[in-house]
């Protein structure tokens, strides 16, 4: 397989390899807050994510939602379709917290009425800003179209992981998604783990995800171990 390093993020690697049309990722150690500017290494962390993703990405797929994911090569690697992945981070918020609570002097936990999208720029160097569809659409970022099937992908990925983490008593108050294009069509792509949304315990309310981290609140190792026993157990 080749070994040529593509792209180092704060939380994978990805490597080409010998087919032109597939990609390794490697789930690194590395943990970051603060837009990459706090960084620490979680030992574990990359298993742990790896493991969590797999298993959400797996019940995604069983429920219809197409994913770069081809399979996995060892506990903390994963071989990918190549994409083209679009240059936007999709949050979906069910519940007020993080920076929607800030922004709007919001009680954090509030239930929203209706699932809150927002679109942000991905680009480290720009801070990943907030984006509306105007300006997706005269960047040349994505059609109406895509953002419309991005959005109902998004609400119905949704109404799948809420009861699936209510399962193992864990209330969906947030996440973060990304999609890509191959073949004319639009996938999900990246990851879904405790890095990427916010897990809270149902009865005691206390943040199971990267908040932990975020907040110096705990070990975050073994809050992810947590999330993973929960899921595997359900």
């Amino acid at each position: 397989m080749n070994n040529d390093l593509i792209y180092s993020g704060k939380a994978k690697d990805l490597f080409k390899t010998n087919n032109e049309n597939e990609l390794l990722v490697v789930y690194k150690d590395q943990a970051t807050a603060l837009n990459g500017k706090r960084k620490e290494i979680i030992p574990g962390k990359g298993v742990l994510n790896c493991k969590i993703s797999t298993l959400v990405f797996n019940y995604l797929i069983k429920n219809g939602i197409e994913t770069h994911v081809i399979k996995n090569i060892s506990d903390h690697e994963q071989l990918i379709k190549k994409t083209e992945v679009i240059p936007l981070e999709v949050v979906l918020r069910n519940r007020v917290s993080g920076s929607l609570a800030k922004k709007f002097d919001l009680m954090d936990g509030e239930m929203l009425e209706e699932p809150i999208i927002e679109f942000y720029f991905k680009s480290d160097e720009l801070g990943d800003p907030f984006i509306n569809d105007s300006q997706v659409l005269s960047l040349h970022i994505a059609k109406q179209k895509e953002i419309d099937f991005v959005k109902d992908q998004i609400l119905k990925i949704n109404q799948l992981l809420i009861p699936f983490f209510s399962k193992a008593n864990l209330d969906l108050i947030d996440f973060k998604l990304e999609f890509g294009r191959i073949d004319g069509k639009i996938i999900l792509v990246d990851e879904f783990s405790p890095d990427n949304c916010r897990l809270w315990d149902q009865t005691s309310h206390n943040s199971l995800d990267k908040d932990i981290f975020r907040q110096k609140k705990g070990d975050l190792a073994v809050t992810y171990k947590k999330v993973l026993d929960r899921i595997i157990a359900e």
